[in-house]
């Protein structure tokens, strides 16, 4: 039977790599999945695909970055199932200016900050709201970390900065609103086989053949696994910090990235 059969999940950034997929497992195991990202030709062809193998989703065009879009996001969610069961807010920048700190501009800081910490905040702030005041109230919401934000990252300092920032805001939202039904926990990736990762691979190889052999190995060779994770190892991940088998996991930090900081946590 499947596990969430008729529930509600709304997924950020859900048309490609982790989202995506989890899109696709959420949609498999019975739920009725909204999905939100910028791209509205990549949003169509994500529902399409579910359809296709049997499953209901509705796609709402969204820049998480303001408010107006996210509040809306969740009205239409709610327009059309009803109710809101469980939130990823997985979107993140795309297009990370990779540079020295100093090097950095504000419109970079600017940028970074709206999407990665504010989109996520935005996010909770109009998820937590219908949850609080749908019959039966509660729900489940998860938001996508990164192993560069329990540390740094050279060039990537604000990445870095925003995803430590959504650890905090994480755990700190966890306890305000666990006695009233609302579970908030945090996906903290590694690398994980999307185009976000195979953008970063091609910036670093420079797109030469040989290059790119050697990045992709010294990613998997920072893996106790050695190799790269696929987004569907992350989705599963997400599933089960949905499911009742979690419901005592709360403001909790869920490392996913095959090991690569097992030396130093």
């Amino acid at each position: 039977m499947a596990q969430f059969k008729d529930k509600v999940v709304l997924i950020t950034g859900g048309t490609s790599g982790i989202g995506r997929a989890t899109a696709n497992a959420f949609a498999h195991e019975g739920a009725k999945v909204v999905i939100a990202a910028r791209g509205a030709e990549k949003g169509a062809e994500a529902v399409r695909a579910i359809e296709q193998a049997g499953g209901e989703a509705l796609f709402v065009q969204t820049d998480v970055a303001k408010s107006a879009d996210v509040q809306a996001l969740v009205e239409k969610t709610v327009a059309r199932f009803g109710r809101l069961d469980y939130a990823f807010n997985n979107a993140a920048r795309t297009d990370e200016v990779l540079a020295p700190t100093a090097d950095l501009s504000e419109e970079d800081f600017d940028k970074t900050v709206a999407v990665n910490l504010k989109g996520v905040w935005l996010g909770m702030k109009y998820q937590i709201q219908q949850m609080l005041r749908q019959e039966p109230k509660g729900g489940v919401i998860v938001n996508t970390s990164s192993g560069n934000g329990l540390g740094g990252c050279p060039t990537a300092s604000f990445y870095s900065a925003t995803k430590a920032g959504v650890i905090g805001l994480t755990k700190s939202a966890a306890w305000e609103y666990a006695s009233q039904g609302i579970r908030i926990n945090a996906l903290v990736a590694g690398a994980f086989r999307t185009p976000m990762l195979e953008r970063a691979i091609e910036r670093a190889s420079g797109g030469e053949s040989k290059a790119r052999e050697a990045v992709e190995a010294r990613y998997a060779g920072m893996t106790a696994r050695g190799r790269i994770g696929d987004p569907e190892e992350a989705a599963q991940v997400v599933l089960w910090l949905c499911s009742d088998a979690s419901s005592y996991v709360i403001g909790h930090s869920m490392i996913v990235d095959g090991g690569t900081t097992a030396f130093w946590r």
